[in-house]
Formats: C-alpha cells, structure tokens, sequence
C-alpha cells in the first residue's frame, strides 16, 4: 500500500517533511498541499508532484488523501487536528499539539472516545528517532552508568525566530527536552523551576538565556539551558549522570578540521541537518505504521499533552519569579 500524504504548512518543516516524504521515504506518496501562503503551497506542490487544495479543511477531505501532516502555525493546531479525528484521518502533528493544556486535554479526550483499534495522533518528537538519543537509553537501561542522578541539557540555537517572548523559547525550543527528558530516563516530569541569567543585549524580545529545572517521578534532577541567540551555531547536548558513570551524546559538530597548528569545528546553522536521520526514520516509522493499520510508535496525543502540561508549569514559574510548580497530572 502506497500512503498517500496531505501537508498543511508549506513553510521550513512542511516542506522538508515533503521533499524526504518524496525522495527518502518509502511506501509514500504527497499528494495534495495547502498553505496561507497560496504561491508557497504551488511551489511545493510542484517539486513533489502534488496538487494544490484550497484550505485545511479541503485537504483533510480530500478522496486522494489517506494521512495528513500537520506543519502550520501552533495556533491552529487544535482545530486541524479536531478535523482530522473527525474524519478519521491518521495525523502527524509537529509539536506543540496545541499551544494550552485545556486544548490538548480536549483533543485526547476526542480520540479516546472514537475507541478505534488504532489511535490517529501522532506527535512530531523527532528526538525520539536520532540514533544518539537511543543509544543513550540502551546505556542506561543496560545498568552500565548505575542509577541515573543529574542530567544536563543545553538547547542553542544561531538566532530566535522573531515574533516570539520569554513563553515561546520555552513552548517551541525547550518542548524538545521536555520531551526528551521524560523519555530517556523513563520518568514523567512532575515539578519545574524556571530560572534567568543576565540576559543578553542582542535580543530585547526575550529573556534568553534561560535556565530549567525539571524534576521526575524518580528523583532525577536535570538543569536545561536554552539559549535561542547563541550566534554560533545550533546545537544540542545532553549527558546523564548515574551512580558510576555518565553518558553523553557526541558533539554535533559535523567536521573538525586540523590546520596550521589549530583545531576548528562546523556548527549547522539550524536544526535540519542534525536531525536529518531522525526526521527520515520518524516518517518512515509512521508510514510503515499507517500502511499497516498497526499504532504509530511516535509520541502520543497524551505524551503531547503532558509536554504541554509542563512547559505550561514553566511559564507559571517563570511569571512567579522563578517558585517551583507542581506539573499538573
């Protein structure tokens, strides 16, 4: 069975979705795009060989459409989505779910009550694909680094996209390790603290760099830096602490080069490079699982919302001067 794919969102993520649907995914074809930006929509559409449909809500009915993904604006994520389970389209949604708690709450509750075999949400954490990442979990659940304590995480990237406050680093950037986090150590996150530097003097939009404490059910404690104008380049770290060991994921860096008695090291300028690999497997996950009526193994509508639950309890933090907050369950 061929999937035959529907993108709203022709912007960054929608396309490259498209193009790697088109060109390194399997079992895949696009079929049909939409976008606000109607020029945008037909430039995509070319390049893939799909068909330009009017709104969302005309591709989400479209007869030559089987699944749906989902790249728009966060703002409308909630009604897309609610469309999709409506109609009974499978659906991958790139984070956030939606942008509030009640609003995730509701789509959960929605696919719930269908009670299909199968759930239609999927959540577009890619971390969850990057081999590194993976093989971080085989290190801890193999015992080799003991008893998981501490971990660190840094989220750095060149420039913040504009338009965004001190909220939006932590819903759109710091998502990804709330996300993460909960994952590798096998534990939800259960109380927050935010924290701030001083800030720097090239972005007055947002406090940035900012720095979060996330605590889990296991007593694992991990300290998040994010930092969205960081200048020199994206990157991402992570290394957990255990009993007699720790375990970090290798620099991203994509070279390093030995000259003239110096050492220099290339930075991506932005998240698609790095993560290249984990965005093919990811779609190729979901493919493999839409084909076979089987459950996606991507995240869930429930672990999109509890994400949302606690960068929700982050901004609370944040606008109380930095107390700790119990996540909501």
């Amino acid at each position: 069975m061929t999937v035959r794919v529907g993108i709203i969102g022709a912007g960054a993520m929608g396309a490259d979705h498209a193009r790697r649907l088109h060109s390194a995914v399997s079992g895949a074809t696009v079929t049909a795009v939409t976008d606000i930006d109607h020029d945008r929509a037909a430039a995509l559409a070319e390049q893939v060989g799909a068909e330009v449909r009017a709104d969302a809500g005309d591709l989400i009915t479209a007869d030559a459409v089987d699944a749906v993904i989902i790249a728009s604006h966060d703002s409308v994520h909630a009604d897309q989505v609610a469309a999709c389970l409506a109609h009974r389209v499978p659906v991958l949604c790139e984070k956030p779910l939606a942008p509030t708690v009640a609003d995730c709450a509701r789509l959960v509750a929605a696919e719930e009550a269908l009670d299909l075999p199968v759930p239609l949400i999927s959540v577009g954490f890619m971390r969850r694909f990057h081999p590194p990442y993976a093989e971080i979990v085989e290190a801890i659940d193999s015992g080799v680094i003991g008893e998981p304590l501490l971990a660190r995480c840094s989220h750095r990237n060149v420039i913040a996209y504009p338009g965004g406050d001190s909220a939006a680093t932590i819903t759109n950037s710091a998502i990804h390790e709330i996300d993460i986090v909960g994952w590798l150590l096998g534990s939800p996150i259960t109380e927050v603290s935010w924290h701030a530097t001083r800030s720097t003097s090239l972005d007055g939009s947002r406090q940035d760099p900012q720095v979060l404490l996330l605590r889990t059910a296991s007593g694992v404690l991990t300290v998040v830096d994010v930092f969205v104008n960081a200048r020199y380049g994206y990157d991402v770290r992570c290394e957990v602490v255990g009993e007699t060991g720790t375990v970090n994921l290798a620099p991203a860096h994509s070279i390093t080069v030995d000259h003239a008695l110096t050492s220099t090291a290339a930075y991506p300028e932005d998240w698609l490079p790095l993560f290249a690999e984990a965005y093919r497997r990811e779609l190729q996950a979901w493919i493999d699982a839409v084909a076979a009526g089987r459950p996606s193994p991507l995240a869930t509508a429930r672990d999109g919302l509890q994400a949302t639950r606690v960068a929700a309890a982050l901004v609370e933090s944040m606008n109380g001067g930095g107390v700790p907050v119990k996540v909501q369950s």
